[in-house]
């Protein structure tokens, strides 16, 4: 059972681990030093307590206790109480959803294990924004993919924007993170997947015209995703099977429209891949 611990003063070093949430730089340094992140909001706490994220404390305010009254109850953690002023103090914005947990990380599989049993994978190349990450997870979750792989200069998807963008799909997609960049590509290539880099070159292949070749890969599949600015590397692009686009239409291109932001390509992308 949770204990509850009323709090006024935003300097209480027991609310360190929810100091300046916005802060990204202090985050990436706090959390990674703790080996903690931070969910917001009842649904995406639960799915976070669901996955077996062990708590390390919650914040909230009062009128939160029933919502989350279950899940307080299966939480040996304290529950700091302050009232909303207090609250945007220590997080450094209002903090709308009422609610904040502090969890404790879990060891990330390596690609090998993530991508074994998996026929549909979604690989991002340095996608640094935290927002992006979110969604494409999401947008992944729900479209059917298997998990995701990202190269090691992308975005955490368990920083609290990530999370909350992605309505807590960072917990339901299984994911694993490269640690080299320069040959990751080769752990899926030896697992068998058929690597369908997406870029919006016109000389790329459709995407719904990619040849299933399901007798050497058995229908495996792994969609390359890069940057929001440079889209895929060189590097990345020539080693791929097939490079690939979604066909803008001719009225779009008339008007200059050539490409889509990486995740409306993303959730398209997704789409085409499980279907």
């Amino acid at each position: 059972m949770a204990s509850l611990v009323p709090v006024s003063d935003p300097a209480d070093p027991r609310l360190a681990d929810y100091v300046r949430l916005r802060d990204v730089n202090l985050r990436k340094s706090l959390e990674a030093e703790h080996g903690l992140f931070v969910a917001e909001g009842e649904k995406v706490i639960r799915r976070a307590v669901a996955a077996g994220h062990p708590v390390r404390s919650l914040l909230m305010a009062r009128r939160w206790f029933e919502p989350l009254a279950d899940v307080l109850d299966g939480v040996d953690a304290p529950v700091y109480v302050a009232d909303d002023a207090t609250m945007e103090s220590v997080a450094g914005f209002q903090v709308h959803r009422g609610a904040l947990a502090s969890l404790e990380r879990l060891p990330l599989p390596a690609v090998d294990d993530v991508v074994s049993g998996a026929r549909r994978v979604i690989v991002c190349e340095d996608i640094v924004d935290h927002t992006n990450i979110g969604a494409i997870f999401r947008c992944a979750a729900a479209l059917g993919v298997d998990a995701a792989v990202l190269a090691p200069r992308c975005a955490d998807p368990l920083y609290r924007r990530s999370v909350k963008v992605s309505m807590g799909a960072v917990f339901a997609l299984p994911y694993a993170r490269m640690t080299d960049w320069r040959n990751g590509l080769s752990t899926l290539r030896d697992h068998g997947f058929l690597l369908l880099a997406l870029t919006p070159a016109p000389d790329a292949l459709p995407i719904d015209d990619v040849p299933s070749d399901d007798a050497k890969t058995g229908g495996r599949r792994a969609l390359l995703l890069g940057s929001e600015g440079d889209g895929l590397s060189s590097r990345w692009l020539h080693e791929a099977d097939h490079r690939v686009r979604i066909p803008m239409s001719e009225a779009a291109l008339a008007r200059g429209v050539d490409s889509l932001n990486v995740v409306a390509a993303a959730a398209i992308a997704c789409y085409g891949l499980t279907r």
